[in-house]
């Protein structure tokens, strides 16, 4: 680094900044891949919505993880939409012979019972969507189950920009 600082003389400022630049993106991968992100020129992705379902069997994790997930997106300061859970768990029961071969009259049933919690958040960018995604989802809790559905928005196709013509 020194050597590249001796050589580059003080009154070229534009040769000074491409080097540094240089070497400091081959240092670091992840400034790599923000400036190129940044520097390639395409605009940001912009989501009208992030729908997210949490399933679990036991309902005051879901309900402390959904706290945790809508303080989180008050910090990046994500538009909170709607958060709510059905009144009645989702039951789903198995019954079985107790006995291989007779005894039909001797039976156990199982029941697992899954819980729903939903929450929507509205107005994102692209870049603050997949911090945001990556970071709850590094912090599930066991026995959670998260599905996210995103909403983009697009622009209008040329032909459609412009008024029908009158016939």
């Amino acid at each position: 680094m020194l050597q590249v600082l001796k050589s580059l003389r003080l009154t070229q400022p534009t040769r000074f900044a491409s080097a540094l630049s240089s070497t400091v993106t081959n240092t670091s991968s992840i400034t790599a891949d923000a400036s190129s992100a940044v520097n390639s020129g395409e605009p940001d992705k912009l989501y009208s919505k992030l729908e997210i379902e949490l399933r679990g069997i036991d309902p005051a994790v879901l309900k402390s993880y959904t706290w945790f997930a809508t303080t989180a997106a008050e910090h990046l300061g994500i538009e909170l939409g709607k958060c709510w859970s059905p009144r009645k768990a989702h039951h789903e029961r198995m019954t079985l012979l107790k006995s291989v071969h007779i005894y039909k009259k001797h039976r156990v049933q199982y029941e697992i019972r899954t819980h729903f919690r939903y929450m929507n958040f509205h107005k994102l960018t692209g870049s603050t969507l997949d911090t945001f995604l990556e970071y709850i989802e590094r912090n599930l809790p066991e026995g959670v189950a998260l599905q996210a559905a995103k909403t983009e928005l697009q622009q209008l196709p040329a032909h459609l920009q412009q008024p029908p013509e009158q016939v």
